[in-house]
């Protein structure tokens, strides 16, 4: 079963870039009946080694913005224990409810996005050549050559509030932060899709990696028997979604995984 649920969670990472790992904790309660702070433990762990693979099979496309992505994940390695402390803190069925109504959230904004438009909801297409459209993001630019940032403050602070809120949800969730930073890069500075995609995958690598130690700093514990074979799962459905991305719809792929988290909200928010 575990591995199983890690090829589901790999395979929405690999073909969106964003939304995998929030699929994670509620799969892992509902297939395993880990409580939630275990089940978010255990998918970072997985969340950060098969999007590390998504990041490495971008980087040879130079759409990874490596500087923007390291920014954001010292901040938020630095505000994840604020997330653990209260998640810990809180009662489970609180946490489970707070779980629910983000993952509503997230649900609504990618089917809208689909709808209003095609390419911020197009899947990382690894077969596409050239960076494509960039966003109207209005902090800082982009040097025309290289397709780089040119950084500022400005874009130094957009990135560290970025980072902040993606850990403390790391932290507080067990959640990649894909879903923050995909839009919210989109938003504000002026980068590709593509471009933003690949660096939410460095970035989630880099963050969900020192939330697990952060986590295991605080005492939390993983199956390892059971936690092995997610992760492998995981990379195996990152690899396979990075394959088959540039062959399926954006658009209908994005609703359809609304559709499905609005879905799992629903349940989670009334069991």
């Amino acid at each position: 079963m575990s591995i199983l649920i890690g090829l589901t969670v790999g395979l929405v990472l690999g073909l969106t870039g964003a939304g995998g790992s929030i699929f994670a904790v509620p799969l892992l309660m509902a297939g395993l009946g880990w409580p939630i702070t275990q089940a978010s433990t255990a998918s970072l762990l997985a969340v950060a080694i098969s999007a590390a693979v998504g990041a490495a099979l971008a980087w040879r496309h130079s759409y990874v913005r490596y500087r923007a992505a390291t920014l954001m994940a010292l901040v938020g390695t630095f505000f994840a224990p604020a997330g653990i402390g209260l998640a810990d803190r809180l009662p489970q069925p609180t946490l489970t409810k707070i779980f629910s109504l983000v993952l509503a959230i997230v649900g609504v904004r990618m089917f809208l996005a689909a709808r209003r438009c095609g390419e911020d909801a197009a899947v990382v297409r690894s077969a596409v050549a050239g960076e494509g459209r960039s966003s109207r993001g209005r902090v800082g630019s982009v040097n025309p050559a290289t397709g780089r940032l040119v950084w500022t403050q400005a874009v130094a602070v957009t990135m560290s509030l970025i980072g902040a809120c993606t850990g403390f949800l790391s932290g507080l969730l067990g959640v990649g932060g894909g879903f923050v930073i995909v839009p919210a890069l989109r938003a504000t500075v002026p980068l590709s899709m593509h471009s933003a995609v690949a660096t939410s995958l460095m970035a989630i690598a880099l963050t969900s990696s020192g939330t697990f130690l952060s986590g295991l700093l605080h005492g939390r514990t993983v199956p390892l028997a059971a936690v092995l074979p997610f992760v492998g799962g995981a990379v195996l459905g990152m690899v396979l979604g990075r394959t088959v991305a540039g062959r399926i719809s954006g658009p209908r792929l994005q609703q359809s995984f609304a559709a499905l988290a609005v879905a799992v909200s629903i349940v989670m928010a009334f069991a």
